[in-house]
């Protein structure tokens, strides 16, 4: 099976719920099914329509997650990708903040992100995310709040479940897709925010050792939104508070998501406004 996570922001001023980046992520999720051989009779513009009707119905007037998932329905023993029978289920329930978003203490894990060779890092595939699990619950029992992933090349790949940003000067760096990453959709967000800023963008490799002289670093990712790292390992980042880069960047997002940046209205799919209901 392979699955999406969306997200969706109450904005009580304009009496709206909007979707983040919907259509991309349905984008996302079809190349993921193609990716697994599960053929949906449903297209992009169709499971956009089916999500802000399984929001509206639900009436939700606060912050939410929406989960599809699209999966081999056949009852059968053999292991492959063969079966003709598929479906697609699609849920939202109410969330607020995924993990703390004023300051991150995470450590190194001892597991290594799983190898795109293995399991496409490119979708976002049920199974994979033991790899997730794993590095999780062992940073969570040690006392941190998430993990960094290296590669087995030994670079860093991403949080748990999350892209990785540092800043170095007026430079945010951030590992290239060729190094087991999810092609994030918030990743992608965060690079055309820090044009306002005018950061310069650096995708590349980066060595385990420069996240701790990092002058700030973050995660970012549909479930984490834009979180400060302020802490890796036990060494503080930068001066061990959110940084001044981290935090514009966030505050810029949450505008943007809510639909209060004009500018990045095209971001948000309204779910109340002007839709036509489904029979």
């Amino acid at each position: 099976a392979c699955f999406e996570g969306i997200r969706g922001y109450w904005n009580p001023e304009h009496q709206e719920i909007y979707l983040l980046k919907l259509a991309e992520h349905y984008q996302r999720f079809l190349r993921s099914t193609a990716l697994l051989k599960i053929k949906l009779e449903e297209n992009v513009e169709r499971l956009c329509e089916l999500t802000r009707e399984i929001v509206r119905r639900d009436s939700y007037r606060t912050d939410v997650y929406v989960r599809p998932i699209a999966y081999k329905s056949s009852a059968m023993i053999k292991v492959d990708l063969h079966s003709s029978e598929n479906a697609v289920a699609i849920f939202a329930m109410p969330m607020g903040a995924y993990s703390p978003i004023d300051g991150l203490r995470v450590t190194i894990s001892s597991w290594r992100r799983i190898s795109d060779n293995s399991i496409p890092a490119r979708a976002k595939i049920t199974g994979a995310y033991i790899n997730t699990a794993l590095a999780t619950e062992d940073a969570n029992a040690a006392g941190y709040d998430d993990c960094l992933m290296l590669t087995e090349d030994g670079h860093i790949a991403e949080g748990s479940a999350a892209n990785f940003y540092m800043v170095q000067g007026r430079s945010l760096i951030t590992p290239p897709v060729t190094d087991d990453i999810l092609v994030g959709i918030t990743r992608a967000a965060v690079m055309r925010l820090a044009l306002d800023f005018e950061l310069d963008v650096v995708e590349r490799s980066i060595d385990r050792t420069e996240v701790y002289q990092a002058d700030e670093a973050f995660l970012c990712g549909t479930g984490v939104q834009v979180a400060p790292i302020v802490e890796v390992d036990g060494r503080p980042v930068g001066t061990g508070r959110p940084g001044t880069i981290t935090l514009g960047l966030q505050e810029a997002y949450f505008r943007a998501v809510r639909g209060a940046d004009p500018r990045y209205r095209q971001w948000c799919t309204p779910v109340y406004g002007g839709m036509p209901r489904i029979t």
